[in-house]
């Protein structure tokens, strides 16, 4: 009978001929540190995912999760619950309506380019019960509408500038964020720390 069994894989036959390099570099390097939460501050951040959920109490919620994109902090994401029961639905309605999800159909859907609606957010450094710290977000408003990344690849149209030297095309020059016509981004010190003026959470 044939056995389904399948043997387990060491170090020595994935890394093949690197093992002996890859050992010496793995015992020389130090763990990097539990990466915390980001301080209290407003950021500059992208919507990267507009999600339905679940709380472990069962309580339907929205889940906004937001990536910050400038500053010591970009790359680090943040998240917003908002609630779906009769006392948070004013302040949940105000929140998605931001994001062009002011419908219940388009709430249920919720669909968003990640990494085009850029925000204002304003971040909360919290502490739980067991003293754990995490970030809520207090507020948020949209500034802007970033465009796509530029296709280094892409073909290059009739009205461009034609290919730069070595053959690769030009990518057409951006001068701060891509904003939709007639929007202009308010200034904001990006990725600064500062007070954030908040009031009381939303109630479930």
């Amino acid at each position: 009978m044939q056995s389904d069994y399948t043997p387990r894989r060491r170090l020595s036959e994935i890394l093949a001929g690197d093992f002996e390099a890859i050992r010496e570099q793995w015992n020389e390097t130090e763990a990097a540190p539990d990466r915390g939460p980001v301080p209290s501050g407003t950021y500059e951040a992208h919507v990267d995912s507009v999600k339905l959920f679940n709380a472990r109490t069962g309580t339907a919620g929205v889940k906004i999760r937001f990536d910050v994109c400038e500053g010591e902090y970009t790359g680090r994401a943040v998240f917003h619950d908002l609630w779906i029961t009769p006392a948070a639905l004013p302040h949940t309605k105000r929140d998605v309506e931001k994001l062009g999800l002011g419908t219940f159909e388009e709430l249920d859907s919720a669909e968003v380019t990640p990494g085009r609606i850029r925000c204002r957010v304003c971040v909360a450094l919290r502490t739980g019960d067991n003293g754990t710290q995490y970030n809520g977000v207090r507020s948020f408003d949209v500034i802007g509408i970033d465009g796509p990344e530029p296709d280094a690849f892409a073909p290059v149209d009739d009205s461009s500038e034609g290919p730069a030297p070595g053959g690769k095309h030009k990518a057409p020059p951006v001068d701060g964020p891509q904003c939709a016509e007639g929007e202009v981004p308010a200034e904001v010190d990006a990725g600064s720390v500062t007070d954030c003026e908040g009031g009381p959470d939303v109630p479930f």
